[in-house]
C-alpha cells in the first residue's frame, strides 16, 4: 500500500471556494467509485491549512487524474494556494479501520 500526505496552505480569501470545490470533487469521486484508492481531505484548526491523504492499493494506478472534476480542482488549486504544497510519502506502521 502506498500512502501520501499532501499539506497545502491556502489564501484566506480562497477558503470558501476551495471547500465548495472539494465538496464537488468528492461528490464526483463518490459517483465514479474508482477502485484501489482511499482519499480524504481535512481542514486543520488554523482554517487555512488542508491535509489530503491518499492511499493506493499495491499495484494500483492513481485513477484521480482521469476524473474531470479532479483535473478541474487541480487547475483552480494553483490560484488558491498561499504557498507550494508539501507532498510526503508515509509509511504505515499500524492502523485500525483507517485504511
Amino acid at each position: 500500500m502506498n500512502v501520501l500526505m499532501v499539506r497545502s496552505r491556502v489564501k484566506t480569501e480562497s477558503v470558501a471556494a476551495i471547500e465548495a470545490a472539494l465538496r464537488a470533487m468528492f461528490s464526483a469521486i463518490q459517483e465514479a467509485r474508482p477502485q484501489g484508492i482511499r482519499y480524504a481531505s481535512f481542514r486543520l484548526p488554523d482554517g487555512v491549512t488542508y491535509v489530503a491523504w491518499l492511499e493506493l492499493d499495491d499495484g494500483a494506478e492513481n485513477p484521480l487524474p482521469s476524473l474531470p472534476a479532479f483535473r478541474e480542482f487541480q487547475e483552480h488549486l494553483k490560484n488558491w494556494l498561499a504557498e507550494p504544497p508539501v507532498v510526503e510519502p508515509l509509511m504505515v506502521i499500524g492502523s485500525y479501520r483507517f485504511f
